[in-house]
């Protein structure tokens, strides 16, 4: 026997039941809950991400390039790698290689540099 013919045998002869669009609405709910809410809820963090970076900020691109943001553009931004200065599309950036490499090390600080002065002139 057939796959189609258990289905078929199993389909009621008048029609579509009640029962069957209730299940087709339970899996089209459990399809968006599992599958498509989350993919949204993670586009909006990327944007968010892209849309919030500074100049300075060490950043890993969805191609695996490392770099530091020279230059904020409308349309893209201007990365500094060791090789020269280069610019990307705001999408290239990735916000999990990003978090994954550097966390929060990621903005440059000025402050950094004083504090190991402080230090130093504290323990002579």
């Amino acid at each position: 026997m057939s796959v189609l013919t258990i289905f078929l045998q199993a389909a009621p002869a008048g029609g579509s039941s009640p029962m069957m669009l209730i299940m087709m609405g339970v899996m089209f709910v459990g399809f968006y809950f599992l599958m498509i809410r989350p993919q949204q809820a993670k586009q909006k963090k990327e944007k968010t991400f892209q849309e919030n970076l500074k100049v300075g900020t060490r950043v890993v691109l969805t191609s695996g390039l490392h770099g530091r943001i020279a230059q904020v553009q409308d349309d893209g931004f201007v990365i500094e790698t060791l090789s020269g200065k280069l610019k990307f599309e705001k999408a290239a950036v990735s916000r999990e290689f990003t978090e994954t490499r550097f966390g929060d090390k990621a903005v440059k600080t000025t402050d950094k540099p004083v504090e190991k002065k402080e230090i130093e002139t504290e323990n002579k």
